[in-house]
């Protein structure tokens, strides 16, 4: 259950509003298909699939594809070198697009970016690749900075104007928990250090950012171990945690496939070398929920390492659509699944008055603080937005006073809501007491109770008693009155027995002459 396939004869246009909520579907493909794969990259721009790399029986692939998700066909993409780029060390000749696989790619204004990756070409620091998507142009980025050591497996995560790499294994197979950032305004390279305890190395991963702070790392293995944990870096405070999550139960898996749409974070595929997961998943960023949307049949070419997932607007609608995937059998079929429309308000969490008082306050406090405070250490900048402060002192003093009246005035609606826990607990105290003596009522009734059954038991035995007695009685009255019976049968016999013998003497007495 959970997939199903579309007809062939289904009319093309009106494909995406004739499908089910929250159900996979392959895609019918006019013309050719690329070839199957695995460990590729994807990305959605404009209505189109594009996918890159990948391996297929141990060779690195180095086409680009692309997928109209109208017209329902694939076709290849040529590229041309960079112009600008530099040939010297090529003595002349370049490969518009390396073989590559275990890379990700992301889009970036009218490019797609290619980070890190395993190929033949020997590379100690990660490379970025771009594919201009209007020229069809490609290249390499020249970055500066601390540089990242090259790798695959890892994850790319685009926030603002930055992308945060995290963790990977390098050329030598040496498992990687590292994070960098690397600016896209002036490709830059930076080291995040952050305190508290940082996931385990880790490959073939997923991440996730939520509310433009967080960065979520879920899954992964290392060279023995899978794992099915979930871990959260903080991009403000850099500072790690474990939170607790709620839900479903989640297997481990690595190799699977993650995206983020609102606040909601879908993972799909992954295994764990000897079975592939069939579950699509769907992770609550802001409450930490897990649910399962569906769950395919076994074996399913969804049910695979190494697939890719992607998400799209088609008519307004939010699609999910995947591709790829390795479980026994390298596939090349596209899936899409429709999602159902949410509501976006945010949930509210602190339901007391006291408590909603308490939040706004700290809120107003943090920023009080933060205000005023401009000297404390940053190791590195995170304006995640890309745009400078450039407010005047002026106007800031005068957000800092108003912010300093509302502090005011919401310490007064916590004094309010402090006396109205005050009375609550009043109200409290006294329901706890009348529960106490309605208890010791109930336990004397209780008691008064056991008593009577006690009463009954005893009433019951008796009865038994009687009714045996009653009963041994009866069988006495017809003994009785079968020996009164056999009685009147002796008697009856006696008295014709004695009849019988006064007539024969009367006889004897006449035969001897007896008068």
């Amino acid at each position: 259950m959970g997939a199903e396939e579309i007809k062939k004869d289904m009319d093309i246009i009106s494909w995406p509003s004739d499908l089910a909520y929250e159900q996979w579907v392959a895609l019918p493909v006019s013309g050719a298909r690329p070839s199957a794969r695995y460990k590729h990259a994807a990305a959605v721009a404009d209505e189109k699939l594009y996918i890159t790399g990948g391996s297929r029986n141990g060779r690195y692939l180095s086409d680009i594809q692309a997928f109209d998700l109208r017209s329902l066909t694939w076709s290849s993409l040529k590229l041309e070198i960079d112009p600008n780029a530099d040939k010297s060390g090529d003595s002349g000749l370049q490969e518009v697009l390396p073989g590559i696989s275990d890379h990700s790619m992301i889009k970036w204004e009218n490019k797609l970016l290619l980070l890190g990756g395993h190929s033949k070409k020997s590379s100690n620091a990660m490379i970025v690749h771009f594919i201009n998507l209007e020229t069809h142009v490609c290249g390499v980025m020249e970055a500066s900075g601390k540089i990242p050591v090259a790798r695959g497996g890892h994850s790319v995560t685009l926030v603002g104007s930055k992308l945060i790499v995290f963790g990977g294994e390098d050329r030598s197979r040496k498992l990687l928990n590292d994070v960098h950032v690397l600016d896209l305004q002036t490709m830059t390279w930076s080291v995040v250090e952050a305190t508290q305890t940082p996931p385990a190395p880790r490959f073939d991963h997923s991440a996730a950012v939520h509310s433009d702070r967080y960065l979520l790392i879920f899954g992964g293995c290392s060279h023995s171990v899978f794992f099915n944990d979930l871990h959260v870096l903080d991009l403000h405070a850099m500072e790690w945690s474990q939170p607790q999550v709620q839900g479903d139960l989640v297997s481990p898996r690595a190799g699977h496939a993650g995206i983020s749409i609102d606040e909601m974070w879908y993972i799909v595929g992954g295994g764990d070398n000897n079975n592939g997961c069939p579950e699509t998943l769907a992770l609550n960023m802001s409450k930490l929920v897990w649910s399962t949307l569906t769950t395919l049949k076994e074996r399913h070419p969804l049910a695979s390492e190494g697939l890719s997932i992607c998400s799209a607007i088609i008519d307004g609608g939010k699609y999910l659509v995947a591709f790829g995937g390795y479980n026994g059998k390298y596939n090349n079929e596209v899936f899409v699944m429709k999602l159902k429309p949410r509501d976006l308000s945010h949930p509210k969490i602190f339901q007391s008055p006291a408590a909603a008082a308490a939040a706004a306050s700290v809120t107003a406090a943090y920023a009080l603080a933060k205000s005023e405070n401009l000297d404390f250490p940053q190791i590195i900048d995170l304006n995640f937005n890309g745009v400078e402060n450039n407010v005047p002192k002026k106007d800031i003093n005068l957000e800092i006073n108003a912010i300093k009246e509302e502090k005011v005035v919401l310490e007064s609606s916590i004094d309010e809501a402090r006396a109205e826990n005050s009375r609550l607990r009043e109200k409290i105290d006294e329901l706890k007491s009348n529960h106490t003596e309605l208890s010791k009522e109930l336990q004397s009734v209780q008691s008064q109770l056991i008593s009577e059954r006690s009463r009954c038991f005893k009433l019951e035995a008796q009865i038994a008693e009687l009714q045996k007695m009653l009963e041994s009685l009866e069988s006495i009255e017809n003994e009785v009155q079968i020996l009164r019976r056999q009685k009147s049968t002796l008697e009856q016999e006696m008295e014709v027995s004695s009849t019988q013998q006064q007539g024969s003497g009367g006889v004897w007495r006449w035969i001897g002459g007896g008068t």
